[in-house]
């Protein structure tokens, strides 16, 4: 079915008269803390499962007595299956609601995890973190669909922005976690704590999650015309490239950062430790400080705009930084990038989800896919001249910012053209 920004009633797809579940939802404050925590919590599960055993590579290796292709190809396979799994997940959670898929996905991504823990060799071990990728990418495609489904509007932007901001925490976090463990435990004590995560995860699907897609309002038929429809949506898809190429734009400092704050920069592993914490911080403030002006009703794009125009004008900067004789001048650029960051994540996924209201599980898919695809292409381009330059990194933020930006700008030309596409923000 279709359902209008405010509408009470709406046609569902056999031609039913049906109400709307969202009838109320643009007078809601947003969500509750634990809902928006468990959220967070199931949106959060690629860089906590990924980042946060990078360091365990090695001890991988020669536990397996493998190669380091394979061991590389542990974490290609989940990479993968988050892409397929979002996709999956998506169209199911249209069709069967949303709290029973992500159950079972839960549940599954549990086994799977045990499986991996206890893989015996690496060809077990790449083939049970590609299921386990899959089934976890069902809390991080669903998270995102029921914020769409209770909220719309500010309400939306606001609660949509305080769970990215918490889930945003994660790619800069878990590899600092991941570095403590990987010198106190070994690579299955490491996968066993990213285990105990999707243990939580489910606890917290079980206990906090509501069903929030109603039987009338879901899609008839299993199939990926849901999917493949948002790509004819001229404003979402441009609001979906934004948001990749601004997540680009991070994935790029998170995967480039180690070597440039300690061979480039010649900092020790505690210095670059806190600036991680700083940026991270300042990102954390950012969102928090977005969720706020959603809350006092200015508009999503009014923040983007702001937000994307100052993350150029600091990857220039710090591309200027790299370029000079004094390349430490690259930190405070670099901070105000990361931290713009956070005006835009939250607020970039809620007006690319307000083009999505006819299949909100569709939509997260494509989200969540092309983000993924995006930040995973762009962030090994900052090593490409080795690991005692900055320049490819400010060179990749640099263009992944200009890019976010015009995709903003074409998904706000469209919107000119097309006022009630998002006629829920002024009224």
């Amino acid at each position: 079915m279709v359902i209008g920004p405010d509408a009470g009633s709406s046609t569902d797809r056999r031609g039913t008269i049906v109400t709307s579940v969202n009838t109320t939802t643009p007078q809601r404050e947003g969500l509750g803390a634990r809902l928006l925590l468990a959220l967070a919590l199931l949106s959060a599960t690629a860089p906590i499962a990924t980042d946060l055993y990078l360091p365990s590579f090695l001890d991988v290796q020669e536990s397996l007595h493998t190669d380091a292709t394979s061991v590389q190809l542990t974490l290609t396979a989940f990479l993968v299956g988050v892409a397929v799994g979002q996709v999956l997940w998506g169209p199911v959670s249209d069709r069967f609601g949303r709290r029973g898929p992500l159950l079972i996905g839960s549940a599954t991504a549990v086994i799977a995890g045990a499986v991996v823990v206890a893989a015996p060799n690496i060809e077990v071990l790449i083939a049970a973190r590609f299921a386990q990728a899959v089934a976890a990418a069902a809390g991080m495609v669903i998270a995102r669909a029921i914020i769409a489904d209770l909220l719309h509007g500010f309400a939306s932007a606001r609660s949509m922005t305080l769970m990215m901001t918490i889930q945003s925490l994660a790619p800069v976090i878990a590899p600092v976690i991941g570095g403590v463990l990987a010198g106190h435990v070994s690579w299955r004590g490491v996968l066993g704590v990213i285990l105990a995560v999707t243990v939580l995860q489910l606890i917290m699907a079980v206990t906090s999650v509501p069903e929030t897609l109603p039987a009338g309002e879901r899609v008839v038929q299993l199939h990926l015309g849901d999917v493949l429809n948002r790509f004819r949506k001229p404003a979402f898809l441009a609001y979906v490239f934004a948001q990749a190429f601004a997540f680009g734009a991070l994935m790029s400092y998170i995967s480039s950062s180690s070597f440039v704050y300690q061979r480039v920069l010649g900092t020790s592993s505690v210095v670059f430790g806190l600036c991680f914490a700083l940026n991270a911080l300042g990102m954390t403030g950012a969102g928090l400080t977005a969720a706020r002006l959603a809350r006092r009703h200015v508009h999503p794009a009014r923040t983007i705009r702001v937000a994307m125009s100052v993350l150029v004008l600091a990857s220039i900067g710090v591309l200027a930084a790299t370029v000079s004789p004094w390349p430490v001048l690259l930190v405070v650029p670099l901070f105000v990038a990361v931290t713009s960051f956070g005006f835009i994540t939250g607020n970039t996924t809620t007006l690319a989800m307000e083009h999505s209201r006819d299949a909100s599980g569709a939509g997260s898919a494509v989200l969540g896919g092309l983000m993924f695809l995006v930040g995973g292409a762009v962030s090994p381009l900052g090593g490409l001249a080795g690991d005692d330059t900055a320049v490819p990194m400010a060179c990749v933020m640099t263009a992944s910012a200009v890019l976010a930006l015009a995709c903003f700008a074409v998904a706000r030309w469209y919107v000119a053209r097309h006022p009630d596409s998002e006629a829920v923000f002024t009224r």
